[in-house]
């Protein structure tokens, strides 16, 4: 295929991405396969022969679709939201077409100095201190990872990078609520499994800091030396925030390096009005926050950004004789700011977003969605029917259906159970669910780039038909 080929495919493709957008509520949210279906419809070998591209295209709509979620659905209210925009899809389009591995300046000048300014943008955004510096991961998993092994570099004097572990015993920390994906860096960083403390959370799921303080001069003086604590700024199961500025005089009373994974709600800190609940944000060494979530920019395009860039780049630089060149010393090579050697360009679709939306048009987006929430909170409370599980700070509403307060847990939580499969046997919204306090907990997430009140209350609808069809 050449150019031509691409000139005229592009446009049916085009028409197609136009029409899906366009269309998308006709789609079932979750998809409808069962498992297998997609499988036994793929050839078990790779054809010997050029197929068309109108095959190929047919197999991709009669085939792929039908097996696919749907996560631009605006009745998408499940996990946390990996949105997309117009403005996000064309710069991928454009990504794509220019095939650049961005690991170093001179592969592509723009892409490194395009990811500096648009970095330091988000930093203003966000209102994060002027001594951060940003760079693009592709998940805030990655960017904790980072994180984990800079601080451990940064306190052995970068020994362990040089000659491996001794028999320092290092402790990290987080609360019972926090992300899944801190386990699994401290896993990958060498730290072990055992030696992740998780610390009691309150009533309000934040971590106790009277609780870190004395799991951290436990850990002292049985011979642990505490490295790192991972403070939430919106927990994974009901967006709760951890006290940042008591965490952060802890951190520096005991000289820990002090992690925030503000993965989801962080995205919120471009509300001014949301900027309290990060108080003592300047005691951080890192932060990060994934403008895929709830900036409206394809996935994968994290926002990491660290205060000591220098610990950063000495615990991931490398320099083999075939990557030098003449600019080294001036320039950012983003290849030494993390894991990965290639780089995509993820900035420009950050870019675009940032640009087409405006900041102002960002904020009135949050800000609709919060409302929103806020109303769909408001319609579950005064039914009288449910149960409110956890504070809402932003657009998370976790809940329960409670027909009877004599009722077990135990029953409670089969009976949502139950009507979260019905919910998304619907096929036409996708929630999920989290456990609080042993509850089983439904999770309605208003987030989605494109939703308006007629998707909350066709959720809504959809559930108080539920109850009062099977417990009026």
């Amino acid at each position: 295929m050449n150019s031509d080929d691409l000139r005229k495919y592009g446009h049916e493709f085009i028409d197609w991405m136009a029409d899906y957008l366009g269309n998308i509520e006709q789609y079932p949210v979750v998809s409808q396969v069962n498992h297998g279906d997609i499988l036994k419809q793929l050839p078990d070998s790779p054809p010997d022969k050029s197929e068309s591209m109108d095959s190929i295209m047919n197999d991709f709509k009669n085939i792929i679709i039908p097996g696919m979620t749907h996560w631009q659905n605006p009745s998408f209210h499940a996990y946390f939201p990996a949105n997309n925009s117009v403005p996000s899809i064309l710069a991928e389009m454009l990504t794509a077409t220019l095939g650049a591995q961005c690991m170093i300046w001179q592969t592509s000048p723009a892409a490194a100095e395009l990811e500096e300014r648009v970095m330091s943008w988000m930093r203003d955004m966000l209102g994060l201190p002027s001594d951060f510096t940003g760079v693009i991961q592709d998940t805030a998993s990655t960017s904790t990872l980072v994180s984990l092994l800079t601080a451990r570099e940064k306190y052995t004097d970068w020994g362990i990078n040089q000659s491996g572990f001794d028999d320092k015993k290092f402790r990290v920390y987080c609360s019972t609520e926090a992300h899944s994906s801190i386990e699994k860096a401290v896993k990958i960083a060498g730290i072990g499994k055992n030696n992740l403390i998780k610390i009691p959370v309150d009533k309000n799921f934040a971590i106790i800091p009277e609780e870190l303080k004395n799991a951290i001069l436990s850990d002292i003086h049985n011979g642990f030396i505490p490295l790192c604590i991972v403070a939430a700024f919106g927990t994974t199961g009901s967006t709760a925030v951890d006290p940042i500025e008591q965490l952060g005089l802890i951190s520096k009373k005991y000289n820990i390096w002090l992690h925030i994974d503000a993965a989801f709600a962080g995205n919120a800190l471009i509300l001014p009005e949301y900027r309290n609940l990060a108080k003592g944000i300047e005691y951080a060494d890192s932060f990060v926050m994934n403008p895929h979530k709830w900036l409206f920019t394809n996935f994968d395009c994290s926002a990491y950004f660290v205060k000591d860039k220098g610990a950063l780049i000495r615990t991931f630089e490398i320099m083999p004789e075939y990557l030098k060149t003449q600019h080294d010393n001036v320039a950012n090579n983003y290849r030494d700011w993390g894991i990965q050697l290639g780089r995509r360009f993820r900035a420009l679709k950050l870019w675009f977003v940032i640009r087409s939306f405006g900041v102002n048009g960002l904020q009135s987006k949050l800000r609709e969605h919060i409302k929103l929430a806020e109303y769909a909170e408001n319609m579950l409370v005064e039914s009288g029917k449910f149960e409110i599980l956890a504070p809402r700070l932003f657009n998370v509403i976790c809940f329960r259906f409670v027909p009877s307060i004599d009722l077990s847990n135990e029953a409670l939580n089969q009976i949502n159970t139950e009507l979260l499969i019905f919910l998304n046997t619907t096929g036409s919204v996708y929630l999920t669910h989290t456990k609080l306090n042993g509850n089983f907990t439904i999770r309605l997430v208003i987030a989605q780039t494109n939703v308006e009140q007629k998707h909350v209350d066709k959720v809504l609808n959809l559930i108080f038909e539920y109850v009062n069809k099977f417990y009026s």
